[in-house]
């Protein structure tokens, strides 16, 4: 099965975050890249258009439910992404389960957007 895959905005900002401070999105993509293997895909994005609640990431399953995140902390939310895609890529095509999943994830989920091919 094709890994699942997170996508982390780069342009993300924190409100209150000065003009010229680092993207809380660049960080949060730095610190997800080195969970990136076989089972799972990190693909830094240019927007994710979550302007308002970022930083934002989103994780996907080939042929199953992308989700969407907000208002993650770019410091500690690598693992409960990962966290997540586990929990999703288990779930093979169903949505990803509420028990289990990390604070972050419960939290900030922004959308929940199914399948392409959504069975009847």
């Amino acid at each position: 099965m094709p890994p699942v895959t997170v996508f982390v905005c780069t342009t993300c900002r924190r409100s209150g975050d000065a003009e010229d401070a680092p993207r809380a999105g660049a960080t949060l993509a730095t610190n997800a890249e080195p969970l990136a293997g076989p089972d799972l895909a990190v693909r830094p994005v240019e927007c994710l258009g979550n302007c308002s609640r970022g930083p934002t990431a989103a994780i996907a399953a080939p042929g199953g439910w992308t989700y969407v995140f907000g208002n993650l902390d770019p410091a500690e939310a690598a693992p409960a992404l990962q966290e997540g895609a586990r929990l999703l890529a288990a779930a093979e095509g169903q949505p990803m389960p509420w028990r289990g999943r990390p604070e972050p994830l419960k939290r900030g989920l922004i959308a929940r957007i199914p399948p392409l091919e959504l069975p009847a």
